[in-house]
């Protein structure tokens, strides 16, 4: 058997670490896999240990044991591909999310849909250039109803998932401007879907304003939210500069030209810059 080098100590929960250099030794290892013995050396873990931790792993399908040798299993493969696909995404989308970074010169991102927590997920960011700014960590998530971005990600969600989460979830006032009816969301979906523009202003933090905009894949389906945020003094009276800007640049991120009737369904006035207030 080729020589594996034993995983490196790291700090952190013994079992989350032992699982992570499991995985990691089955992907550097022969074709046939390594046995018990084999991975009780390289992860210098106890064989009972190791059985609790291999068998619910065999079960989901998360590794194949096969004549006493364990390898990586579908599951594994499926959840590697969803992370690539997500990861190579961003990467093609990162050229637009650098062009809306410049002629907004207000932080980006872009953030998906994380349907078992029910948030939008931020998967790259762009901070602005001020010393004030809004600042959003790769990794990060935040609510669905409350957020420019997270609006858009549940308008064009599947009609089924997004009647779910309006049942279930509690909409809690964060601000006094946050939409925090069922009805009153319902509304605001229907007007992001239509204008493909969604604004927030006031609604997750009181001193944040934002403006989304879907990012289509190429077989049409929706992929992700784009998205400007800022200080509410700057973004507010801007709210008319960017969203012909973030409608042009997620047009063109989707792979579709920027037209006539883009501009068009991008300057209905959205809620959130009537008097009562806007939409992130």
């Amino acid at each position: 058997m080729p020589k594996i080098r034993p995983v490196r100590k790291v700090t952190g929960p013994r079992s989350l670490m032992r699982l992570l250099g499991l995985f990691d030794a089955l992907a550097k290892s022969p074709r046939d896999g390594l046995g018990l013995a084999d991975l009780n050396s390289v992860l210098n873990s106890p064989k009972s240990s190791l059985l609790n931790l291999l068998r619910p792993l065999v079960a989901t399908g998360y590794l194949n044991l096969e004549a006493g040798r364990y390898r990586l299993g579908p599951s594994i493969f499926r959840l590697s591909g969803t992370i690539m696909s997500v990861w190579n995404f961003s990467n093609t989308v990162r050229p637009f999310l650098e062009e809306l970074a410049h002629r907004s010169r207000e932080s980006v991102y872009l953030g998906v849909l994380d349907r078992e927590k029910k948030v939008i997920t931020y998967v790259d960011s762009i901070d602005s250039p001020h010393s004030i700014r809004y600042s959003v960590p790769i990794g990060g998530v935040r609510p669905l109803y409350s957020t420019a971005a997270g609006r858009v990600v549940l308008a064009f969600a599947d009609k089924k998932w997004q009647d779910d989460y309006i049942a279930t979830t509690k909409l809690e006032a964060r601000t006094p401007k946050t939409i925090s009816t069922q009805k009153g969301l319902r509304e605001e979906l229907e007007r992001v879907r239509k204008t493909k523009i969604s604004v927030s202003i006031g609604e997750n933090f009181p001193e944040s304003a934002a403006i989304s905009a879907p990012v289509f894949g190429a077989d049409g389906m929706f992929a992700a939210a784009i998205a400007v945020g800022g200080p509410t003094e700057r973004v507010q009276p801007r709210i008319a500069e960017l969203r012909p800007i973030i409608a042009d640049v997620a047009a063109r991120a989707s792979g579709r030209t920027f037209t006539e009737s883009d501009i068009e369904d991008a300057v209905l006035e959205p809620r959130g810059v009537r008097k009562r207030g806007a939409t992130v």
